[in-house]
């Protein structure tokens, strides 16, 4: 679904190599050959949209790596930020954003789950 046309995905270099480096961090955890890893990887590339950011919003949350997500939702004005880690984002409100889950999402979209 991640080429669905009801959402778009915004993307960044650091949030991709981010991305990047945690999954490739826990591989043993996923059911994906490294080059499987790597083409999921390069199709986000390709088809999310791609900002690029020129402030921060640091430190703002937490974790930095959480930051990162932060700064591409408030960037690209997006209204949710979907993450099974509700708890990491507290505070968001404040950028007019809300985090939700996944499942949440898909429902808010129309998805029967």
């Amino acid at each position: 679904m991640i080429d669905d046309k009801r959402f778009q995905v915004f993307i960044s270099v650091p949030l991709i190599l981010e991305y990047e480096d945690a999954v490739k961090r826990n591989s043993s955890d996923i059911k994906l050959s490294s080059t499987e890893i790597d083409d999921v990887l390069d199709y986000i590339c390709l088809i999310g949209n791609q900002r690029k950011i020129f402030y921060l919003w640091r430190p703002f949350l937490k974790d930095s790596k959480d930051d990162m997500v932060l700064e591409i939702a408030v960037e690209s004005n997006s209204d949710f930020i979907i993450s099974f880690n509700k708890k990491d984002f507290k505070g968001i409100e404040k950028f007019n954003l809300e985090v939700i889950t996944p499942k949440e999402f898909l429902k808010k979209i129309g998805e029967k789950i």
